[in-house]
């Protein structure tokens, strides 16, 4: 085989490559798309058309947005982009350029959505009950549909971020939890300060963190167990003949007893974890079992890698 030949081969090889790898950056990016306009979509419409008609105040920065709704009657979408400017400013540095130019792609969709597409539907002047459950429900499957993609609507999202950032000890959770606490009691106050609105407010942004959680992890949540006896073979055998889930078999060791000990450990589904209890309970009623919730679980019977 001579030279040319071999470096045609070559040459071809790496065409392939490049064009395989065009393929997947496009395939990932019309994803990347499809949720920023599903996810701004069910977004819009859980604010403009539930929270704004009902006047309870949100958090974030769509929540200071809809104080200038509420009083000047300015399109939320575009006051949201002009607040998160300064926010981009700042924060561009210590978050990245990557993740802010994504970020920014998804703001411009949503602000779309938000003052374009989302007036054209009907306004619900219901009760205001179910205007923040629909909201909570809406505007979280919306956001873990961006937030899967490694994007962000920008905002307090971005404060939150860079805070962590900067100061990794502070819990995430509370860093949250003040920052959204903050802005929809002051929200809640400059748009009458009627508690009942406030407290919707908080249904809904509870709602909203629930359905985030659930949708992004939930659906591939589950149980792990570590089950510490003397019987690791029999435990599992009788674990896999009545939920026909496997299990790993560890070694262990009593610190007080130093005596030698076997650790089952098992993932198994919400619904299988009664059988498992009773697996173990069959085999040694004597086992110590703890119980650990999963966020995720992949692998083999459950989501694939």
């Amino acid at each position: 085989m001579n030279k040319s030949l071999l470096e045609d081969i070559g040459m071809s090889k790496i065409t392939v490559k490049m064009i395989n790898g065009l393929k997947n950056n496009w395939k990932n990016y019309m994803v990347d798309i499809s949720a920023d306009i599903m996810g701004s979509l069910l977004i819009a419409v859980g604010l403009y058309n539930f929270a704004a008609a009902s006047e309870f105040p949100v958090t974030g920065v769509s929540g200071i947005a809809l104080v200038f709704y509420y009083y000047w009657g300015l399109p939320i979408g575009t006051v949201t982009m002009a607040l998160n400017i300064p926010i981009i400013l700042i924060c561009g540095r210590i978050l990245g350029l990557k993740f802010m130019l994504r970020s920014l792609k998804t703001m411009l969709i949503s602000t779309f959505f938000m003052d374009i597409v989302a007036p054209i539907f009907p306004i619900y002047q219901g009760d205001m009950i179910l205007s923040c459950i629909c909201m909570g429900i809406l505007s979280g499957v919306g956001y873990a549909l961006i937030y899967m993609r490694n994007t962000s609507t920008g905002g307090t999202d971005f404060i939150t971020m860079a805070i962590r950032a900067l100061n990794p000890q502070l819990s995430l959770g509370k860093i949250i939890a003040v920052l959204d606490c903050s802005v929809l009691f002051v929200c809640g106050l400059l748009m009458g300060g009627k508690v009942d609105n406030i407290i919707y407010g908080l249904i809904a942004t509870y709602i909203c963190s629930v359905v985030v959680d659930k949708v992004m992890y939930g659906l591939d949540a589950g149980k792990v167990t570590l089950i510490v006896t003397d019987y690791g073979q029999a435990v599992a055998d009788q674990i896999h003949a009545l939920t026909e889930r496997g299990a790993t078999i560890l070694k262990g060791a009593g610190s007080y007893s130093k005596n030698d000990k076997q650790i089952v450990m098992c993932a198994c589904s919400y619904k299988q974890m009664h059988m498992v209890q009773k697996a173990v309970k069959e085999v040694d009623s004597c086992a110590f079992m703890v119980t650990i919730e999963a966020n995720e679980v992949r692998g083999e019977g459950f989501k694939p890698h």
